[in-house]
């Protein structure tokens, strides 16, 4: 039997959501490093009203980063349905990748939301803070296995507080070498 269709979040405010999310738990991608730590997106808005996406984890002490850009699916529907646009290798972009993102669940103060995607392979869980409450985790891995989701391979992302500094701090980083690392499984 097919699954139902996920329920998106209807009038997300864009400009609310930019900002700073940090990764309280997932789906482990073979794109990031599998010791990956306090990783984090940053979303701003662009002139044009698409969103500059900044996704940054630490693996052995660097920081390690890609740039892309996410914009809605159907620029005529109030759903939060987005669709996100990496190039790859993040050193030498040569080719678009391109994957979704719904936004499934978002808090009324904009503090923590639930993202997806239809294919219910991919499965985040973000806050403003680096950590979020247990009720409201709870909550969250509800909200997920309500749309489908096998939260069995939910994977809470350690963070450190006060998180490390970004590029605009001076960090290291590794220059999106961690891509392919992690392609290659290391």
């Amino acid at each position: 039997m097919a699954k139902e269709e996920m329920k998106v979040v209807k009038g997300l405010d864009l400009e609310r959501y930019m900002g700073r999310w940090y990764e309280i738990g997932s789906f482990p991608s073979r794109n990031q490093p599998k010791d990956g730590v306090n990783s984090r997106a940053t979303y701003t808005l662009n002139k044009d009203g698409t969103v500059h996406v900044l996704n940054e984890t630490w693996s052995n002490g660097k920081r390690g980063y890609i740039e892309g850009t996410a914009y809605k699916a159907d620029p005529k529907s109030d759903e939060a349905k987005l669709k996100v646009k990496f190039y790859v290798p993040p050193f030498l972009p040569l080719f678009p990748v391109t994957g979704d993102y719904w936004v499934l669940y978002i808090d009324d103060d904009y503090q923590y939301a639930l993202i997806g995607q239809p294919s219910r392979n991919y499965l985040w869980i973000l806050c403003r803070k680096t950590h979020l409450d247990e009720d409201i985790y709870n909550f969250l891995v509800q909200k997920a296995i309500d749309e489908g989701y096998d939260v069995s391979k939910l994977h809470k992302t350690p963070q450190s507080d006060p998180p490390p500094p970004g590029a605009e701090e001076g960090s290291q980083d590794t220059k999106g070498i961690w891509w392919i690392k992690s392609i290659l499984g290391k």
